[in-house]
């Protein structure tokens, strides 16, 4: 019986492994999809990593975008706003088409938390189920007293089916919004 178990464990964690590597696999494939975005404005603003660093006042280090934009390093929420700003272009300007392939169940945003003032204060009809959505899970967490509201994959997907939209897109949505806390991640750099 005990070998049994170990058994169990063994095809568990082979799972999990497998899992892991599948994320890994669509978290780069995002990385590079946003990497080439990120360039290309860049390139269509001709301006080369370092006139980024040097018209940044060295707030852009040239080492830092370029690993951006080769998919190497995770951005920020808050960090790839700033890019925008920086670049003059909406954030969602910035994003990947929605055409890029990323494996089924891979998220583009990676530890999403929800700024629960920022959603408060967001005056748009199509964000009432988002709200609504967010009040139920707190009622099921029994958590109020957060400013922010970590949400989970399966909850994407869930919000991706309200709003009849893909990952990216409701993605897309959260950023869009500006709901997200500054410890949201975009992507996943492992």
């Amino acid at each position: 019986m005990a070998e049994d178990l170990d058994v169990d464990r063994v095809d568990e964690s082979a799972e999990s492994d497998d899992q892991s590597e599948a994320g890994s696999a669509s978290s780069y494939a995002y990385a590079r999809a946003l990497g080439a975005r990120l360039r290309d404005i860049r390139k269509q603003q001709h301006l080369s990593l370092h006139a980024v660093e040097r018209k940044s006042g060295g707030r852009w280090k040239a080492v830092v975008v370029g690993s951006y934009e080769r998919g190497d390093r995770a951005v920020s929420v808050r960090r790839f706003a700033e890019l925008a700003e920086f670049y003059h272009v909406p954030v969602g300007e910035l994003l990947p088409p929605e055409t890029v392939q990323v494996p089924a169940g891979a998220a583009p945003l990676h530890h999403i938390v929800i700024n629960l003032d920022r959603l408060r204060h967001v005056v748009d009809a199509q964000v009432e189920p988002l709200k609504r959505f967010v009040a139920a899970i707190q009622r099921q967490r029994d958590d109020y007293s957060n400013q922010v509201l970590s949400l989970r994959g399966e909850d994407l997907r869930s919000l991706s089916i309200i709003y009849d939209t893909t990952l990216h897109g409701m993605s897309d949505l959260l950023v869009r919004w500006q709901v997200l806390a500054p410890q949201s991640l975009i992507l996943d750099s492992e």
